[in-house]
């Protein structure tokens, strides 16, 4: 989201994610769902968790995945890991490895351990990679292993 948010909606988002972190997910719903509408990244990862797994509403696998890519698309790290673990998994998307491996890459290139981690098992496993050891051993070292 390339604009500025206005005061009125920087106390929603702030208010969404301490809602959303205290477990009041109904409210952290109502606070942010308009904000993720218009693009703001914070929004958009917090109501994709929310729609995948069913908090303060009915899952909506759907939303999950469109509000994942899009904060996802403007390099939120967070969610391109979680639309990779999406792509692993087959949740709220097409089983597909090699778009996992792509999500996963560009959230490790943002030093996210947990994707550093995931792209080093994905080149050990040879999943949606071809397998090799020593980026699989890049990745791990990298993460800290």
């Amino acid at each position: 989201m390339s604009e500025q948010l206005s005061a009125e909606q920087s106390m929603s988002l702030q208010s969404g994610i301490a809602a959303f972190e205290t477990k009041q997910f109904a409210r952290a719903q109502q606070l942010l769902s308009p904000l993720a509408e218009q693009g703001q990244v914070d929004a958009q990862y917090r109501m994709a968790i929310m729609c995948q797994n069913g908090l303060g509403m009915v899952a909506n696998e759907k939303n999950a995945e469109k509000y994942m890519r899009g904060a996802a698309e403007q390099g939120h790290a967070m969610a391109q890991h979680g639309l990779g673990f999406m792509y692993m998994q087959g949740e709220c998307v097409e089983q597909n490895d090699v778009l996992a491996v792509e999500w996963f890459q560009k959230a490790a290139d943002q030093e996210l351990v947990g994707s550093m981690t995931t792209l080093a098992m994905m080149y050990e496993q040879g999943r949606g990679v071809q397998q090799n050891t020593e980026k699989a051993q890049f990745w791990y070292k990298k993460a800290g292993f």
